[in-house]
């Protein structure tokens, strides 16, 4: 549990309106604070509906949002599935930290998390975090199914690099 930061301009579009034009309007009316509670608690609705379609494992999810961060309560699974969660949230255009409030039914090793660069790819990845760059299908089959082409990653995306299984 924790916060994590991630680049709040990259990734799937959650709000209606474009945060970049509120943020330089420093006055907010009572009108427009409530319009913007209305639509992060719409921007929460499409994260959870998201995390069901893709049929990720969490009991009693709440996702409160405020502020460009996301707060998500649950409990997960395992901690693949709470990873996943903690990465289909952040790597949504408008959210900036996760504070991660999510239980586990099964514990594991804790994966690391990875920004990807201009210029990645997920062999270059891999031959960086395991030293063999046909290794990216282990990184394509951790991040799935937020990922659904290994051809199709993002300056900005975060994804998980599952720690390396002992021989």
């Amino acid at each position: 549990m924790g916060i994590f930061s991630f680049i709040k301009e990259a990734g799937d579009k959650i709000f209606a309106t474009d945060k970049k034009e509120e943020e330089t309007n420093i006055e907010i009316t009572e009108a427009k604070k409530a319009e913007l509670e209305k639509e992060n608690k719409k921007a929460s609705e499409k994260l959870l509906q998201k995390i069901s379609n893709l049929e990720l494992s969490i009991e009693s999810p709440v996702i409160n949002i405020e502020e460009a961060t996301a707060t998500i309560y649950g409990l997960a699974a395992s901690q693949a599935i709470r990873e996943k969660i903690i990465l289909l949230v952040g790597n949504s255009e408008g959210i900036a930290k996760v504070d991660d409030r999510i239980a586990v039914n099964r514990e594991e090793p804790e994966a690391r998390f990875y920004t990807v660069e201009r210029s990645d790819n997920l062999s270059k990845i891999a031959k960086e975090h395991y030293g063999d760059a046909n290794k990216y299908s282990v990184i394509f089959e951790a991040n799935k199914p937020m990922l659904k082409d290994p051809d199709k990653i993002y300056p900005g995306q975060v994804l998980r690099i599952p720690p390396q299984k002992k021989k």
